[in-house]
């Protein structure tokens, strides 16, 4: 009977230690009471989902540009106006019209404004009259998000394209083109003397130049606040004295068109060479598919304001304040020249709807 019982009790110690033991396997994957609860749906609610679209509750969101009429304004305005539409925030714009102090008094207006804007997204006229303000704004409480033109001064964000990286493209494009056989002759049209587009650029083509001495600047000029008629008279004048030029190097594909035109009509079109750049929209498509423009650097809308309004959803979540965390999105460059010009897809503001 004793060797029945010790039996008996060496089986029941067996199974109590193999029930410890399947026990400890299952408990790591013991179900939340929010997993049990949805076991018979198979439904998980998403813990972060509540609190994301939150954070979007009541914010206000203003872009001031230098000037909405162009395919690059327009373009960024209506994506960032359905990233608000969908997340449920204020939205609205308040245009410069291309004057720098129009600008600095609309964000002064901004600054002083109760309640104030959660975020500011600013394109830059230039690299130094908006930097002070900036300041203030992010010293307020406001997120600043500078788009595309970005000045000396950084803040939460910037999305756009790298000016520098852009001239160096063209500068190497010209370089390759205008080889021993031609003149090696070329001419340099810029923005706005202090404009991003100028000083970040003129020190991406300096970057490529200084090493091929070769290549001679035979003109370098500002054709204002990115004025056709300035790009063309100027075009004409050059190459008059110039009829060798082998190639231009210009800032923005809206007066590029008017320097392409001016190229045409002395008859030389394909023998002088057109290095343009821009957002990559319709322009760009009319530049090249035209024989305009030989070389494109795009900086791409579309993926530049899916940047920005990402910057836009990481201010509006973030805990820190304005200033402290410092992200810059520089977007991928994409060139285009005469050999992909038939097949280049260029966006539109109805195809960014």
């Amino acid at each position: 009977m004793n060797i029945l019982n010790s039996l008996h009790r060496k089986k029941i110690t067996q199974l109590a230690s193999k029930l410890a033991i399947a026990l400890a396997l299952v408990a790591p994957f013991v179900m939340s009471p929010q997993i049990a609860s949805a076991q018979g749906t198979g439904a998980i609610k998403d813990p972060e989902r509540t609190h994301y679209y939150e954070a979007f509750n009541n914010k206000r969101v203003v872009f001031v540009p230098v000037f909405m009429g162009l395919d690059l304004t327009e373009g960024w305005s209506s994506v960032m106006s359905q990233q608000a539409k969908r997340l449920g925030y204020k939205y609205e714009v308040r245009n410069a019209n291309f004057v720098t102090s129009a600008g600095v008094q609309i964000l002064t207006q901004l600054l002083n404004e109760d309640p104030k804007p959660n975020v500011v997204v600013v394109q830059n006229p230039d690299v130094t009259s908006y930097a002070k303000i900036l300041k203030r704004l992010e010293a307020a409480g406001i997120y600043v998000i500078q788009l595309n033109m970005k000045s000396l001064h950084m803040t939460t964000g910037f999305a756009g394209a790298d000016a520098t990286k852009i001239g160096e493209t063209q500068a190497n494009w010209v370089v390759q083109q205008c080889g021993p056989s031609t003149s090696q002759k070329i001419m340099i049209l810029n923005g706005p003397t202090t404009a991003p587009w100028t000083v970040y650029m003129q020190d991406g083509y300096n970057n490529v130049l200084e090493k091929n001495p070769n290549i001679k600047v035979v003109a370098r000029q500002s054709i204002g606040n990115y004025e056709s008629s300035k790009a063309k008279s100027i075009t004409e004048v050059t190459i008059k004295q110039h009829p060798d030029l082998c190639a231009i190097m210009g800032v923005w594909d809206i007066p590029d068109l008017a320097t392409a035109a001016a190229v045409k009509d002395a008859g030389k079109t394909g023998k002088i060479l057109v290095s343009s750049s821009g957002g990559g929209g319709e322009v760009a498509c009319k530049g090249l598919q035209s024989g305009g423009f030989d070389h494109y650097v795009s900086y791409d809308v579309p993926g530049q304001s899916r940047d920005v309004n990402a910057l836009i959803q990481m201010a509006l979540q973030s805990p820190e304040k304005p200033g402290k965390l410092q992200v810059a999105l520089y977007t991928p460059l994409y060139v285009y020249t005469q050999k992909d010009a038939s097949t280049h897809t260029c966006w539109s503001l109805e195809t960014l709807k």
